[in-house]
């Protein structure tokens, strides 16, 4: 073999620790103190995206948005409907000018509600219940269910009244409560095991069907949908959501020893897998073109209300970072990517698929940053990352001082980027007071009215200001290694 002289060896070892290290192509080590002194030399920088998103572009945001959702409406997964949208928003970004704009395919789930309807035949005759069904539920097979109806607060009450044979045949009523007032931030994560797995428990309990109370903080006798996973081993059976007041009254009937009786109807079927698309398009870096801060939320919705909340407002925020910057001729060092992402409500399909296909360039992603939680007033940002990425983040949110969006919360995350943040990558999402989310989510009730033109303009400049400033940085983010 050839043997190369010990020279050579040597400087090729120097080549390429220097590389490992960042100190190639004119790039220092990430240094903290420089670092920071970069940060806050992007203070005028900060104050123009500020003034472009919240005076120059004003409503800008805000009113692409409106025409989408009042144009394609809900748009859930499998769905021609989300298509059509997909094929809307890539011919809108070619047309503004951004870079490498394409799709990337994604196999999705095409879950269809069909007619539905709950109602009650005693005590009170012909009442309707508001109700959704819930994605992946089965149908009632072509017939309409009748059967008297039991109401539990709890798995652990619906477990004992099974062991008294009170379940056999029943239609399950879960009135599970949370306060929301006192937990507002846990609240979502403590009711919806209810959702998700109460048809799997009132059919280990004998139930023919199984109704839910809906995993909201505030109705107007408003149902709110949302996915639902069958065990292997226990039979299918319909599930559904009702309003918290039909749930309440219900509880109340059954206190004072009236019986209740339902009838349930539901045509929820699943179809084949679908092909959908991921949406990308990017403004390049000037000089790591191949290094990337990705900025996105999910296109598609549920099949009720617009999808405006959820999560239109988080994609078109991150696709406002692009025009923004182009609108001023701002190009980072580093490349700013947006990606919406296909079927994040229906096991988040999308964001795997993406996942999967660039993990390979794991090390060139230096932020991944997803908006999935409404565009309300801002406040800063939520971040998952190492102390010294945290530093650095900390230092981005004071340039945002001026519309009082500098606070820094550990925790950033969503459906779409967890992959990555689990993998060393730093993850952000955007920290609003939305105390309303919940009013809204997955509800006929999440329609552009929710969002307001002001606050999607603060959030698209905080949006903004984290993406550019991290993406022009000498040094990428400082991560640990998994």
């Amino acid at each position: 073999r050839m043997i190369m002289p010990r020279f050579f060896v040597c400087v090729f070892l120097v080549a390429a620790c220097l590389w490992a290290t960042g100190a190639c192509a004119g790039r220092s080590p990430f240094n903290m103190g420089t670092t920071l002194q970069q940060v806050a030399d992007h203070k005028q920088d900060a104050l123009k995206i500020i003034a472009q998103a919240t005076q120059a572009s004003k409503g800008q945001s805000y009113n692409r948005l409106a025409t989408f959702t009042d144009t394609f409406g809900a748009r859930i997964s499998g769905s021609d409907r989300l298509e059509e949208a997909i094929d809307y928003v890539l011919g809108e970004l070619r047309t503004e000018g951004f870079e490498n704009v394409h799709t990337e395919n994604a196999q999705v789930p095409h879950w269809v509600r069909g007619n539905e309807y709950v109602r009650m035949v005693t005590p009170q005759q012909g009442k309707p219940i508001a109700m959704l069904g819930l994605g992946n539920s089965v149908g009632t097979n072509g017939v309409v269910l009748r059967a008297e109806a039991i109401v539990v607060r709890s798995f652990d009450e619906l477990r004992q009244r099974a062991l008294l044979n009170e379940t056999q045949g029943k239609i399950v009523v879960y009135n599970q409560y949370c306060n929301w007032t006192a937990y507002p931030d846990s609240c979502y994560g403590m009711s919806i095991g209810y959702r998700d797995d109460g048809a799997n428990e009132a059919a280990r309990a004998g139930a023919i069907a199984s109704l839910t109370r809906s995993v909201a903080a505030f109705s107007i006798y408003s149902p709110h949908t949302g996915m639902m996973t069958y065990d292997s081993n226990v039979k299918q059976i319909p599930n559904a959501c009702i309003t918290i007041e039909d749930a309440e009254m219900m509880a109340r009937m059954q206190a004072r020893g009236q019986p209740i009786v339902l009838e349930m109807y539901m045509e929820a079927k699943t179809l084949p897998m679908r092909t959908s698309r991921n949406i990308i398009a990017e403004i390049v870096g000037s000089k790591y073109p191949d290094e990337v801060v990705l900025v996105g939320g999910h296109i598609d919705s549920w099949d009720v209300g617009q999808g405006a909340m959820d999560d239109g407002c988080g994609a078109f925020i991150s696709w406002e970072v692009l025009t923004l910057l182009k609108q001023m001729g701002m190009r980072p060092q580093r490349t700013i990517r947006l990606i919406m992402w296909t079927c994040e409500e229906f096991g988040g399909f999308g964001g795997t698929q993406y996942f999967n296909t660039h993990k390979s360039n794991i090390s060139l992603f230096d932020l991944v940053m997803e908006s999935d939680m409404g565009t309300f007033v801002p406040t800063g940002m939520e971040f998952s990352g190492t102390p010294e990425a945290q530093q650095v983040m900390a230092a981005v949110g004071q340039l945002l001082a001026p519309i009082n969006a500098t606070k820094l919360v550990t925790g950033g995350g969503g459906t779409d980027i967890d992959l990555w943040i689990g993998a060393g990558v730093p993850g952000a999402s955007i920290h609003t007071n939305n105390q309303r989310y919940f009013w809204f989510h997955h509800s006929n009730g999440d329609t552009l009215d929710v969002l307001n033109p002001r606050e999607m303009d603060l959030c698209s400049a905080v949006w903004a200001v984290y993406a550019y400033v991290v993406a022009d940085l000498d040094a990428m983010l400082p991560r640990n290694s998994v």
